[in-house]
């Protein structure tokens, strides 16, 4: 009888091995993070040691306050949560699809919100302040998720529908963005390449704040229903069959997607691969349980790209160079080796 059991009612039973190494590496990862975040801080153009930073993290920096907590922490903390948010997304799409190339891209999130900002960026006019740019590539990933969603319903939404529909809407966003460059100036254009690439150059304290909230509660919401991914990468008839509300479960999800991924480019730009990347190193690290699997995604995400930020602003001084050109890469060769694994097996 417990076989009818749906399993993500039963209490899990782990041996002790099995239970302290997923935990084990999550602190190393914790640890890696903060490491790095220290560092982070510490390079640049001068040199602070880790005490200055420690001691301009707890509101005693003094001479060294307006270039470590002005300058760099907000930097590194933005490229924080937008890498924790896109890993997120990532992890969740591909346990929704269970595909192992998808990725924000994949439902057009990323294609939706480069048209908006960059139609934001070329029309405007300067008759809207540059903080409204957030809110038009937001628009935009919603606007293009919700029609990717509507077109690949038919009784329901299945994930190859919902993959192939929003590679070929993805397309055509990325076509549309080409037109607008073309017809906009060339500063808009200069600035419209810059967020295409992704950085997190210039990056404020109030920034921080507003992609936080949307970071934390939606990642905290995807944490909340991480046994329903669990279920639904059993495949979708078995899913049915213990009781699941498969297309409900669906749409919720994705829609935390769609805020997850939204949010972190709609700030730092289109950064590709880190929702590619992310989730299948988390997978190797900590195996394919959501509970801890997510946690670890957002980790490994972020950290990602605060080095790749890190490099770009410390390699080439005094070039800053967009963390989206180290992210691609790396996430472009990774995605090959991907699909020539896929396609073998």
């Amino acid at each position: 009888m417990n076989r009818f059991v749906p399993f993500y009612n039963r209490k899990p039973h782990f041996s002790m091995r099995s239970d302290k190494r997923p935990m084990l590496t999550l602190l190393l990862l914790l640890a890696a993070l903060l490491s790095s975040f220290v560092l982070g801080a510490c390079l640049g153009n001068t040199w602070e040691s880790p005490l200055q930073v420690i001691r301009t993290i707890a509101g005693e920096g003094g001479d060294s306050t307006f270039v470590i907590g002005t300058l760099r922490l907000p930097r590194l903390v933005l490229a924080g949560l937008a890498g924790a948010g896109l890993s997120l997304a990532g992890a969740i799409l591909q346990g929704l699809i269970r595909n192992p190339l998808a990725a924000p891209d994949v439902l057009g999130m990323t294609g939706g919100a480069s048209v908006a900002a960059v139609a934001f960026i070329a029309f405007s006019g300067g008759k809207l302040g540059i903080g409204w740019l957030p809110v038009a590539a937001m628009g935009g990933a919603l606007l293009v998720s919700g029609l990717v969603y509507a077109l690949a319903w038919k009784n329901g939404v299945s994930p190859i529908r919902l993959v192939l529909i929003g590679v070929g809407i993805s397309a055509g966003a990325s076509s549309l963005t080409m037109l607008l460059l073309a017809f906009s100036s060339i500063t808009s254009a200069s600035k419209a390449y810059i967020w295409l690439t992704g950085s997190v150059y210039g990056a404020t304290w109030e920034q921080v704040l507003n992609l936080l909230p949307w970071t934390l509660v939606f990642g905290g919401i995807a944490w909340a229903n991480a046994r329903h991914l669990n279920v639904h990468g059993l495949g979708e008839q078995i899913a049915t069959g213990i009781g699941a509300a498969v297309q409900r479960q669906r749409l919720w999800l994705l829609l935390v997607t769609v805020a997850l991924a939204g949010s972190s480019v709609a700030l730092v730009g289109a950064v590709g691969f880190i929702g590619l990347i992310g989730p299948h190193i988390a997978r190797r690290l900590v195996g394919p349980s959501y509970g801890v699997l997510l946690p670890a995604a957002a980790l490994i995400g972020a950290l990602l790209l605060l080095l790749a930020d890190m490099a770009g602003r410390t390699l080439f001084q005094p070039l800053d160079v967009p963390a989206g050109v180290f992210t691609a890469a790396i996430g472009a060769p990774f995605f090959i080796m991907l699909l020539a694994r896929h396609r073998r097996h």
